[in-house]
């Protein structure tokens, strides 16, 4: 029988040694042996970006927690020490004037005096300094037709409605209202009192919607 040749799958291979199966192993990983236990870190940058994150958390939320008190929910807030908060006061003289400015002072001018014939005056008028109902039904819904101020006739356009109601061109609200009227009662040497919001409210809400008022009406409702 004859021999068999050297390299025949038949024949037992000799023993691998450990130095022959790294370097098989390496090769096969196409990389380098780590020799020296050698591995990369992350970035430093990363590393002090992540700590502010960190810190800036921390301190948020110790600032703004209220220290986790249930009522606590403005987070711009400070812990309070329970005091009452104050609340800012509007002058009415101040936001009359102001809408004054803004809608009435083309018709009565800047000296409360109007035009002769047209639009009336409102300094020294009886009807600024007289009864208040009267006055704030004026603004409300409006005045359509001539009316008598110190003894002269004015023919002035339709006033226009300056409340809350239908067919009111302005919309203001009863404190605005309640604000102008106190002004011009205030203004010019006139020295009448302040109109309240409330009265504003309630006569807004027991005449409801109409149409300008006429001299005659308004009178009527004199007591």
């Amino acid at each position: 029988m004859s021999a068999l040749p050297p390299d025949d799958p038949r024949l037992d291979q000799a023993a691998a040694t450990d130095e022959s199966l790294i370097s098989a192993h390496d090769k096969a990983a196409a990389g380098k042996p780590d020799k020296h236990a050698h591995y990369h870190l992350l970035p430093l940058a990363l590393l002090f970006v992540f700590s502010g994150l960190i810190f800036y958390a921390g301190t948020y939320l110790n600032r703004y927690s209220g220290h986790f008190h249930g009522d606590i929910f403005d987070e711009r807030q400070l812990p309070g020490d329970g005091a009452p908060a104050v609340v800012a006061t509007i002058d009415p003289v101040a936001l009359g004037k102001r809408q004054y400015n803004l809608a009435c002072v083309t018709c009565h001018m800047p000296n409360g005096q109007g035009l002769p014939n047209v639009y009336p005056p409102l300094a020294d008028s009886e009807w600024v300094n007289g009864d208040e109902e009267r006055l704030i039904r004026v603004v409300l819904h409006g005045l359509k037709g001539p009316i008598t101020v110190r003894g002269n006739t004015y023919s002035v356009a339709a006033m226009p409605a300056f409340g809350q109601v239908a067919g009111g061109g302005y919309n203001w609200s009863d404190d605005k209202i309640a604000a102008v009227l106190t002004y011009i009662r205030q203004e010019w040497g006139n020295q009448a009192g302040p109109i309240e919001t409330t009265k504003v409210t309630e006569l807004r809400l027991k005449t409801g919607d109409r149409k300008e008022w006429t001299e005659s009406e308004l009178q009527a409702l004199l007591p």
